[in-house]
Parts: structure tokens; sequence; C-alpha cells
């Protein structure tokens, strides 16, 4: 079971913070070190807040670590054009020596787009930019040199475009989707993805299930695509030390952590058991407090070497 560090900050995280994590994650031997894309925190209205660019620290990490895969869990589609986003994601690919992937979604946060003037359309434009976004990007990193690539979408239009960013041994990024919803999320996913991530909390067999299914409709052998969940932790050497990470976050953290686990090693490795049951092969720890890279080593050096 691949196991990975997914940051998002209660109050948000300077560069320097994000490399000592990431740089936490990979000594302690972490597949990979995500970030989340937002703007804005999980507490609403947050004054603390410190809001970076995923892409831009994304490219830091990518010179200043040297093994974990590095992305995003999830770039939110109505951030950027897909064009630039491409050029930018396989950017970073070129410089990380070819360990980047893109998490990649349809926006939810209409809060935050509202704080730093994006637009917010409804939910199902919102999806069709999002396929239309994955139709271009995988078009703008498949396409041979020499040749050009087209798309007339109702949203972006891309006019016999002839140059196209370098990939790594002419590999491209990885494109990992995900959400709980039933019908769109998982279309995409089986249209596009490598990885299927099941979100946050729930009925994640049921996702599963729902996903193979419809990669099965759409001719996609299911077997092709990882398959991810991602949980909240808060761990301690015992439960106590464990609580007192956990009410560091205050009701926020709280809240979200709800839906995870607090407690002990064992009690990590018992969640994870749980998802080797019905097939998931990747899990993405979810932090909240940047500042703690004494969680992350408890977690590699009690949890990593009897998750393998």
């Amino acid at each position: 079971m691949r196991l990975r560090v997914l940051m998002e900050p209660r109050h948000g995280a300077t560069y320097e913070q994000i490399l000592a994590l990431a740089r936490a994650a990979e000594e302690s031997g972490f597949d990979a070190f995500f970030r989340s894309d937002h703007y804005l925190g999980i507490e609403a209205g947050d004054p603390e807040y410190v809001p970076t660019d995923s892409w831009v620290t994304l490219a830091g990490l990518a010179v200043q670590t040297s093994r974990v895969r590095l992305g995003t869990l999830m770039t939110a589609a109505t951030f950027r054009l897909p064009g630039p986003l491409a050029i930018a994601v396989a950017t970073v690919h070129a410089m990380s020596g070819g360990r980047v992937e893109l998490g990649i979604g349809a926006g939810w946060f209409e809060r935050e787009h509202r704080s730093f003037g994006m637009p917010f359309p409804p939910v199902g434009e919102r999806f069709d930019r999002l396929g239309e976004q994955l139709s271009v990007i995988t078009g703008l990193w498949s396409t041979p040199p020499g040749e050009r690539f087209s798309f007339d979408g109702k949203h972006y239009q891309i006019d016999a475009c002839a140059n196209f960013p370098a990939l790594p041994a002419g590999v491209r990024p990885r494109i990992v989707i995900g959400g709980v919803g039933p019908r769109r999320t998982p279309g995409l996913a089986a249209r596009f993805a490598d990885e299927f991530n099941s979100g946050l909390g729930g009925d994640d067999a049921g996702r599963f299930a729902n996903f193979r299914r419809i990669c099965a409709e759409q001719g996609r052998d299911p077997d092709t695509v990882r398959l991810s969940t991602t949980l909240p932790v808060c761990c301690g050497a015992t439960r106590e030390e464990a609580s007192r990470r956990a009410e560091s976050l205050g009701e926020p953290g709280a809240r979200l952590l709800s839906q995870g686990v607090v407690g002990t090693p064992a009690d990590v490795l018992g969640r994870l058991e749980r998802f080797g049951a019905i097939g998931v092969d990747t899990v993405y720890f979810h932090i909240y407090d940047p500042a703690d890279t004494d969680h992350l080593r408890l977690l590699g050096e009690e949890v990593l070497p009897r998750a393998a």
C-alpha cells in the first residue's frame, strides 16, 4: 500500500514550512507529498490563513527534494486555463525529474472564488469545463512533435497548437480524479485518470464499486486505475498525545478528524487494514499542522514499515 502525505494546513503555511514538511515526508519514507490547491482554509473567514499557490510551491519542492513524488489533491479546474495549466504542470514535472502527478477536480469552494475574483459557474458548467480541460491537457501532453493539436469545445478552443511542453523521457504526469459524486466524477475518471480517489469519509466501498461499474460501461479495465482514499490523521505514541495534537487544531480540525483517526499507530494500521480489504492501494494521510514534522516522523517509523 502506498502511503502519502496530503498537507492542508489549518491557517495556511509559508513556503519554508511547506518545504520542511515535504522533506520530513521524504526522509520518513512516504511515497509522495501532495498539497491541497486552496487559497482559503478549512475555517471559513479565518483572518490568519496564509495562502500560497500550489504549483509555484511545488516547483520549489521539485528542485529541493529528490525522491518523493509531488502533486495536488485537488487542483480546481476553475482556477486556471487548461493550456497554461498543462504547461505549468509539465514544467514542474520536468524540474522534478518526472515525479509529478496532477490531481484535478471541478472546484467547490464558492467563498474562495469570490475572495480572489475567480468566476464560480453552476456545478453542471464546472463539470463541463473540467471535462474540456482534461481533453486539452491530455491532448497537449500526448500530441507528437511535428503534429498539431486542436480542440473546439464550448468553453475552450485550441487553434492548431504546434508547441508542446517537454516531458521527461516522454512520460506525462499521472492524473488523479476523485470525489464523492456518483456519476460525473467517476465518469471522467474512467476516461482520463490513472487514479480514482474516493474523497473524504463515507462509503468508500460503494464509490469504488460504482467506479468499476462505470469503467466497464466505458470499456475501461478498472484494474488499470489505482484506487485511493484520503484519511485525516492525528497520531501519537499514546492516545493522550494524539488527542493533544487534535486539540491544537481547534473545532474545524476536530470536524475533519471525525472522519479519520485520532489515536496510536495501531489505530491507524487498523484503518489501513480495512481499506486494503476493499481494494485501496494508495492512502493520503490528511495533515493539518505543517509545523509538526515530528508527527510525520512518528508515522514513518511506526506505521509505514508495518503497512508495506
